[in-house]
């Protein structure tokens, strides 16, 4: 069974998903957009509220004491103490989106039940006993406002408004002598408990807004570092947004170098979003959010693999040898005879991702350099290609994870220099079209396998994903689960 949830956790719920949210109104269009609808904010509701109550249930009440004064009978006083929350009700809640301003949160109809003990003493009479309050019709009504540090790229919240109205105050009084004589006073400690609690409950929704939703927000991870070559900016670029249907915030959505970090030599398209509410929030990740990380890689000179005969399976009949390829070129085997062949490759220019309606278009730029390998290991050039390449790239995501997987298409050879002497290319065409399948795309897709995390805050998972290509963007719809 899953661990049940820390409750600075789960208050945080209120706007765990309001961290998924980027607007479309910044001067620099983000990379990453996401969005969440009335849907999410129904669930998020449904988990704060959930936490909320248990805070409103730790109210301390502070003991009170009062003096009485009967005709005829003289004076005497009495306390009320050790008085806990039995039961803090709130079965009506709802957030509210309030175009341009945040959220509202509204409780209707909540419900608490106090317990305690009262004494009471007339002169050398003592008498105590218990008693059991009840609050109904409670209402409360809370402004959340949301916005970003700049310096940090992390969402803030703060509580911008609290009221709350209590309808009715009963006591029941048990016990006790002079319990008659309490009962006279139920009006003064009625209202006594009354003025403490709508206190108190306000204080319970702000700080729980400024102390544990806040230090929740903090757990999106604004920058995660991949491997020793990049890491993901996702640190929020403008202030929260709120629509009439929609919460929006924008993030930067980038690959940036770990070693020189620096922007790209592109921007970020803008991001139209299509009218669509049927799940919790959208993800909306730009084709600029791909292509820097083709830049960073490319830049940093690791997009490269060499090829040898004995990552070729032994059936084949096609060999990385110069016997077999003097087959093909016979001035190959003539000027070196039976030697192992080895096919260095590399990316020329960052690789680039095109998003359409259609589908996703992937075009590296790729180099090979064939060389034989002579008997004292060292190389001799024999002649270098360039590679013009399309492919089909096919992106998904799991539960908290962007992951893909690519499939090579068309591959169009063109000789750039030949050191064994002029020869047509179209004899490598088959030897290309086996080779690259099945050493470069296996080692491509086993790293996008093991796919890219996807910014969302603590202990939130994705589940019911749909998935659509757009113009310049992939939208991803899912529900969530905080737990």
């Amino acid at each position: 069974m899953a661990r049940e949830p820390d409750s600075a956790l789960r208050w945080a719920a209120l706007l765990v998903l309001a961290t998924l949210g980027t607007a479309v109104m910044a001067a620099t269009n983000p990379g990453v957009v996401a969005r969440i609808t009335q849907k999410g904010l129904d669930y998020a509701c449904q988990q704060g509220v959930a936490v909320l109550q248990k805070e409103l249930e730790k109210i301390k009440i502070p003991d009170f004491s009062g003096s009485f004064k009967i005709k005829y009978l003289g004076k005497g006083r009495y306390s009320f103490y050790s008085m806990v929350i039995r039961g803090f009700q709130l079965p009506s809640s709802q957030i509210r989106l309030v175009p341009n301003k945040g959220l509202d949160l509204s409780i209707r109809n909540a419900n608490v039940k106090i317990s305690g003990k009262w004494k009471a003493r007339k002169k050398f009479l003592k008498t105590k006993g218990n008693f059991d309050l009840g609050m109904e019709g409670i209402s409360i009504s809370a402004g959340l406002e949301l916005g970003f540090d700049p310096a940090s790229g992390l969402p803030t919240a703060t509580c911008s408004s609290c009221s709350n109205h209590i309808e009715s105050v009963s006591v029941r009084i048990s016990g006790g002598k002079l319990g008659w004589l309490i009962q006279l006073f139920h009006k003064k400690i009625e209202s006594s408990i009354r003025k403490t609690m709508a206190s108190k409950i306000c204080q319970i929704v702000t700080s729980s807004v400024s102390s544990k939703l806040q230090s929740y927000l903090k757990t999106l991870r604004v920058t995660t570092k991949i491997d020793k070559v990049s890491g993901i900016n996702y640190s929020l670029v403008a202030a929260p947004i709120a629509t009439a249907n929609n919460l929006d915030w924008q993030l930067k959505g980038e690959f940036f170098s770990v070693a020189h970090p620096s922007p790209p030599p592109f921007t970020s398209p803008a991001l139209d979003f299509p009218a669509n509410h049927d799940r919790m929030v959208f993800l909306g990740i730009s084709d600029y959010f791909f292509n820097t990380a083709g830049f960073v890689y490319q830049q940093a000179g690791v997009l490269h693999l060499t090829i040898t005969d004995n990552m070729i399976p032994k059936r084949s009949r096609i060999r990385l040898t110069t016997t077999f390829l003097g087959t093909l070129i016979p001035q190959v085997a003539k000027m070196f005879p039976d030697r192992p062949v080895q096919f260095n490759i590399w990316a020329s220019s960052p690789p680039h991702l095109t998003m359409l309606p259609t589908g996703l278009v992937f075009t590296p730029a790729l180099e090979i350099q064939a060389f034989a390998v002579l008997p004292n290991s060292s190389l001799a050039s024999l002649f270098v290609l360039h590679l013009n390449t399309n492919a089909s790239m096919e992106v998904n995501a799991t539960a908290d994870r962007l992951v893909g997987k690519l499939s090579l298409d068309t591959l169009l050879l063109e000789l750039k220099h030949s050191d064994v002497g002029p020869f047509s290319v179209v004899v490598l065409q088959a030897i290309m079209n086996y080779v690259l399948p099945i050493t470069v795309i296996p080692r491509i897709n086993e790293r996008l396998e093991e796919g890219f995390p996807l910014p969302l805050p603590a202990n939130i998972r994705l589940f019911n994903l749909v998935l659509q290509s757009h113009q310049n963007f992939l939208l991803f719809g899912a529900d969530v689960h905080y737990g």
